[in-house]
């Protein structure tokens, strides 16, 4: 049965380039589960877009003297480029300075305030004298009152991951000039967490969450549990979405509460685009729904605990029937950091791998085989290259792609460009086959729960089985008084590529698409993404990464390979890698 499966990947702040450790802590992920899920056939939708309000965006304006809008369309539209060239599959890609996301962020906030989670309270907000303005959070920066760490910025600690004020800094200055910062007070509308959590936060969150990883729902349930407090949703700032009330026009709705309000908006503006604007609540009404989140550990406070709070204070918006409810999130699989050969990803001193840049000098799936591989599902993990080059060359070269190569150039060559026919099987022939068979349905499973180094691991492993099987049956001796024999082996292994082929797609799209082509298959493996341009009232423009998938096979299972079937010539999958780039590499970081 085919079921709907909305995966809902963390927003970009559109101020810096995008690395290694964004890249595996969220895009990479929620594209391998999503990609699965089409394979099996389920109505997925994929959507996030770049973050482009709050003050990460006007520091870098400030700093290089350009408008906010100027700073997020730039790099808006660096990571479309990348998204295409890396394989991150977006149904929708858009971004949260959109008319769509303006108008639902207003909504969800006026419906909060109308069912009373909304109050007003006066607030001790830092004030720079020298510049006459109220700081923004991330323009105060400290020292964290609960780990030390002497960089925390004034709303979170990135050492410990806790939740700040600015107030709660030691020793706190202004991340612009270093002045010592004053506090004025000012009033704005706080979020009533601990209201929310009357109505059942806490025991939505006690309630099966066996399959939530248990970083993620240990912290959830400890965050509650310490006791909640209210939370401001506006801030005194220029660059946002206005406030919608009367007189609060000089204030702006906080960039962490609108943001995650940008999954929703999103699947608003692709049913829009589809031309069927009910067509995102089969997502978002319908109980038998799956939603996923895919962040980093340092947004889980606000995707497991603040964001369903949101979703159960507006109960619903946009639909007339009482017993419906917006869903509430059916995981959040936070991953942990990646780091750099030991060392914190710091890209103010250029210490990270620049994904734009890593795919000047390399294939995008080595780079998504490798960061699946280290991918920090449990714990912090390191991009190391001397690792990178080897798995490449031993795992992705020397495994996978050389049972490929062997396999398809001895059949395109000696069986006259097609699949052999095949004699009697033999029970060797039968194992190997029925092996690889019997593992879609755990390789789907751990995939389905967002186990993605294991499930690759299974993968590769099926692969070494039948490299095993090659080397022991020996076509390439076989031939030479057994054609049929031969022929059989061949016909085996080939059967066994093209469902190999399938179990890494999600991991491997561009060689997997490929190798699909080069077997002889019309249909892709997936659809294409493209970069569309939409115009607003008013004659303004934005661009969003989209995806077609209307001619993709959207078949996971093993493999249906007719006997005489035409191969394409087939070409290299993958390329080896000198080591010697280990050394060049390292030295493009200088940390």
């Amino acid at each position: 049965m085919s079921e709907y499966i909305l995966v809902a990947i963390a927003w970009p702040y559109a101020s810096a380039k995008i690395h290694a450790g964004n890249v595996t802590g969220s895009h990479l992920p929620g594209d391998i589960c999503a990609r699965y899920h089409r394979l099996v056939g389920h109505h997925t939708l994929m959507v996030s877009g770049s973050d482009s309000h709050g003050t990460p965006i006007t520091v870098v304006a400030d700093q290089q003297g350009k408008t906010p809008r100027e700073v997020f369309e730039h790099f808006h539209r660096g990571f479309l480029d990348l998204f295409i060239r890396l394989g991150i599959s977006y149904d929708l890609f858009t971004h949260t300075d959109t008319e769509n996301h303006h108008r639902v962020s207003r909504d969800i906030f006026s419906t909060l305030w109308e069912k009373g989670y909304l109050y007003k309270q006066i607030q001790e907000q830092m004030y720079s004298e020298a510049q006459q303005r109220f700081l923004p959070d991330r323009y105060v920066e400290g020292t964290c009152p609960h780990c030390g760490y002497e960089s925390a910025r004034g709303d979170q600690c990135d050492q410990c991951n806790t939740l700040l004020d600015p107030q709660d800094l030691l020793n706190p200055r202004s991340k612009v000039d270093g002045s010592i910062p004053v506090i004025r007070e000012t009033e704005h509308f706080f979020l009533d967490l601990p209201k929310l959590a009357e109505i059942g936060l806490a025991d939505w969150l006690n309630e099966g969450k066996e399959h939530w990883r248990p970083n993620v729902i240990n912290f959830a349930r400890r965050y509650v549990g310490e006791g909640l407090q209210g939370r401001p949703v506006t801030r005194d700032l220029e660059w946002g979405i206005r406030v919608p009330l009367p007189g609060w026009d000089d204030k702006c709705l906080y960039v962490w509460f609108e943001a995650v309000i940008g999954y929703l908006s999103a699947s608003i503006e692709w049913a829009h685009n589809q031309g069927d604007p009910k067509a995102w609540k089969n997502w978002w009404y319908n109980p038998t729904a799956r939603t996923l989140y895919f962040i980093g550990k340092d947004n889980i406070p606000f995707h497991a605990v603040i964001w369903p709070a949101e979703l159960m204070g507006v109960g619903r918006l946009y639909e007339d029937d009482p017993s419906k409810t917006l869903n509430l999130p059916y995981d959040v699989p936070a991953n942990e950091f990646m780091n750099l050969e030991g060392q914190k990803i710091a890209g103010s001193r250029n210490w990270a791998v620049w994904m734009d840049e890593a795919l000047d000098r390399y294939d995008p799936d080595p780079i998504r085989y490798y960061l699946t591989a280290a991918m920090p599902e449990t714990r912090d993990t390191d991009w190391l290259w001397d690792e990178f080059v080897r798995r490449n060359n031993d795992e992705l070269v020397a495994t996978w792609g050389n049972l490929v190569n062997r396999a398809l150039t001895f059949a395109y060559k000696r069986f006259d460009g097609r699949v052999p026919t095949p004699g009697p099987l033999e029970d060797v022939d039968t194992d190997l086959l029925t092996r690889i068979e019997n593992g879609f349905e755990p390789i789907g499973q751990l995939i389905a729960g967002c186990k993605f180094r294991a499930a690759l691991n299974e993968a590769m492993e099926l692969a070494r089985e039948a490299n095993r099987y090659l080397e022991e049956k020996g076509p390439w001796f076989q031939i030479k008084q057994d054609r049929e024999a031969a022929g059989t082996t061949i016909y085996t292994a080939l059967k066994a590529i093209d469902s190999l082929k399938i179990l890494f797609a999600p991991f491997l799209p561009f060689s997997s698409t490929q190798l699909h082509h080069d077997l002889g298959y019309p249909p892709p493996l997936f659809g294409e993404p493209y970069i569309a341009t939409f115009e607003e009232q008013g004659g303004r423009v934005h661009q969003a990464l989209c995806y077609d998938g209307s001619k993709a096979t959207g078949a996971w299972k093993a493999s249906e390979l007719a006997p005489g079937q035409a191969l394409r010539s087939p070409q290299p999958l993958f390329k080896k890698l000198d080591e010697e780039i280990i050394e060049t590499e390292k030295s493009r970081v200088d940390g």
